[in-house]
């Protein structure tokens, strides 16, 4: 599981920032990328990764200003093109269907798969055996969604190896013993499944906020998370223009996240006028209140660990 990020500027694009998109790649866990918005020269960013088109199997868009969509109906003509033939759902704010078919209706474009659209209410908006996404309405002056992806726990792995070495050979019997079942095995000796089934792992989460003033919700939704993104477009001086474009300060980001306990900070949405050594001391701002805090580039990615498995 891994975070790319392919465009965290703010508002318009720029030499050094793109507009809004994240990539969540589950290359490893269904062999698929999941993106969180899609603003204008997405597709042009994705080149210049190992992400495929026609891997996107699910697009998220937190809200409907035209730096988080206005670059989806060209990447999703390149899908179709570039060999994509699954169907791609396409969740969001109500209004993301009638934009996109339009777009696609007076270009004349024709797709070599299927749509569906899920406009989105505050709840459960996709669960499955691997995964449950949830959502909740944040603070913007137009309906803007924060995005919650939590992983659904692993069971232990069948320790092979072992019950190899013990003269165990594959069979239905490493089915019982996955399953922590006692098993006399035919010369007599008996093992337990509890003792070759590894520790289980707790599922990952991220969540990933649209455009946001500080509120509540916002930490109610990134709840313990692994991953918590969210927009930093002014510095912690500017909270009343903050309030007043209905953005978030860094130190607003970090209270989010000290008080939702998520174990990392990433800040994007970041505005052109933030520059070099401007760009890092916002970063330096959160750290005063959430010390686990970076600031997103361009093709960053952060990779998401179960937590055993992270290296102290």
């Amino acid at each position: 599981m891994e975070l790319e990020f392919l465009g965290t500027g703010a508002g318009v694009p720029a030499k050094h920032r793109n507009v809004t998109s994240i990539a969540l790649k589950l290359l490893d866990e269904r062999n698929a990328v999941w993106l969180f918005d899609c603003g204008e020269g997405t597709q042009m960013q994705i080149l210049r990764t190992n992400i495929r088109p026609r891997k996107i199997e699910k697009i998220f868009i937190t809200h409907l200003h035209g730096d988080h969509i206005f670059g989806l109906p060209g990447l999703i003509s390149s899908r179709s093109f570039q060999g994509g033939d699954e169907p791609l759902e396409i969740y969001g704010p109500a209004g993301i269907k009638q934009f996109v078919l339009n777009a696609l209706k007076i270009s004349q474009t024709r797709l070599a798969y299927s749509l569906k659209f899920i406009e989105v209410k505050p709840g459960v908006i996709f669960y499955d055996d691997q995964f449950t996404v949830t959502c909740d309405l944040l603070d913007h002056g137009i309906d803007s969604y924060g995005y919650r992806v939590s992983e659904h726990d692993h069971d232990g792995q069948l320790q092979v190896d072992k019950l190899v070495a013990l003269g165990i050979k594959p069979g239905p019997i490493f089915g019982q013993l996955k399953k922590g079942e006692t098993v006399t095995l035919p010369d007599g000796r008996t093992v337990s499944g509890k003792d070759f089934v590894g520790a289980a792992k707790t599922g990952r989460t991220v969540t990933i906020l649209g455009d946001t003033r500080i509120s509540d919700t916002s930490i109610a939704l990134a709840k313990t998370s692994d991953v918590l993104v969210h927009e930093s477009t002014f510095n912690k001086n500017e909270a009343k223009m903050a309030r007043n474009y209905y953005h978030s300060t860094t130190h607003q980001a970090a209270e989010v996240a000290k008080r939702a306990q998520v174990k990392r900070l990433i800040l994007t949405h970041i505005s052109a006028r933030y520059l070099a050594q401007d760009a890092l001391n916002l970063e330096k701002e959160a750290q005063e209140i959430f010390p686990n805090t970076k600031i997103a580039k361009d093709f960053d990615i952060v990779d998401i660990p179960f937590q055993n498995e992270i290296k102290e």
